[in-house]
């Protein structure tokens, strides 16, 4: 208990290791889980049914595991679910989910989100994301991993964005980013490959140039959609790293940005 600021109020049926430090004035609602070695600085709120992993570290004036802005909810025990690792800054925002949904709001591991994001209900989060400053997202989007959402996009409801994709300063994402494209505008347009994205994350200049060739037959090409993700496909049966890029567009529900 030593770890936990005198003033902080965390109610009796919180479960937090006896590892967690929590800063001045921070409150902590009943049905929250915390694992150790997780960090929470003062004036931070956690409440409802939220689970957070270990080693994470959340910032000052951070909302977590609040009710749902959507006015069909009414009162159900949803979720949120927080992984390891991860890093939340000031004044961020996460609402647990609906039952019209997945029931919960999930975040992954290792993922470093700046100051004033939001996610909405029933996002899914996966890992080694990047969200810059504002960042936020409507209900239900899905984001891959090693995703870099550039400061002050906005994600449309339902949208997804593909593993290792970046987007752009002020994007507007209204339907799907492809796996390492990138996204810019205000409604979002392709905006050429995260080569350097890929490069980090181990890529070899072989895939680079492979998935490359993926995209000038998805943009540069000038075919009919089904057309190019045929070719894609393909080329996937021999290319192992643009199979989760064929997978992608053929499960694409709101269709792709184009």
């Amino acid at each position: 208990m030593t770890l936990i600021h005198p003033t902080a109020i965390i109610d009796p049926k919180a479960e937090l290791d006896s590892g967690v430090k929590v800063g001045a004035y921070t409150v902590i609602g009943a049905h929250v889980q915390i694992g150790a070695g997780t960090e929470i600085g003062p004036h931070a709120v956690i409440e409802g049914h939220t689970s957070i992993g270990e080693n994470n570290r959340i910032f000052q004036f951070a909302s977590l595991g609040a009710q749902p802005q959507d006015k069909k909810y009414r009162g159900e025990p949803t979720r949120l679910v927080i992984g390891n690792g991860n890093t939340i800054r000031e004044f961020t925002t996460f609402n647990t989910g609906t039952v019209t949904g997945i029931g919960e709001t999930r975040v992954g591991d290792d993922n470093w989100i700046m100051a004033y994001c939001h996610l909405a209900h029933d996002c899914v989060i996966g890992s080694h994301t990047i969200f810059a400053n504002n960042a936020s997202l409507a209900g239900h989007v899905v984001i891959g991993d090693y995703v870099v959402l550039g400061g002050y996009t906005l994600v449309f409801q339902f949208c997804r964005i593909g593993d290792y994709a970046m987007t752009a300063f002020s994007a507007g994402v209204h339907k799907d980013v492809p796996p390492y494209f990138m996204a810019s505008g205000y409604r979002a347009e392709p905006a050429g490959l995260n080569s350097e994205g890929m490069r980090r994350n181990g890529f070899s200049a072989e895939e680079i140039a492979a998935v490359k060739n993926a995209y000038k037959e998805l943009y540069l090409r000038d075919l009919p959609l089904e057309t190019a993700k045929a070719n894609i496909a393909a080329l996937a049966e021999t290319r192992p790293e643009l199979q989760r890029l064929s997978a992608f567009l053929a499960s694409s529900e709101r269709g792709i940005i184009r």
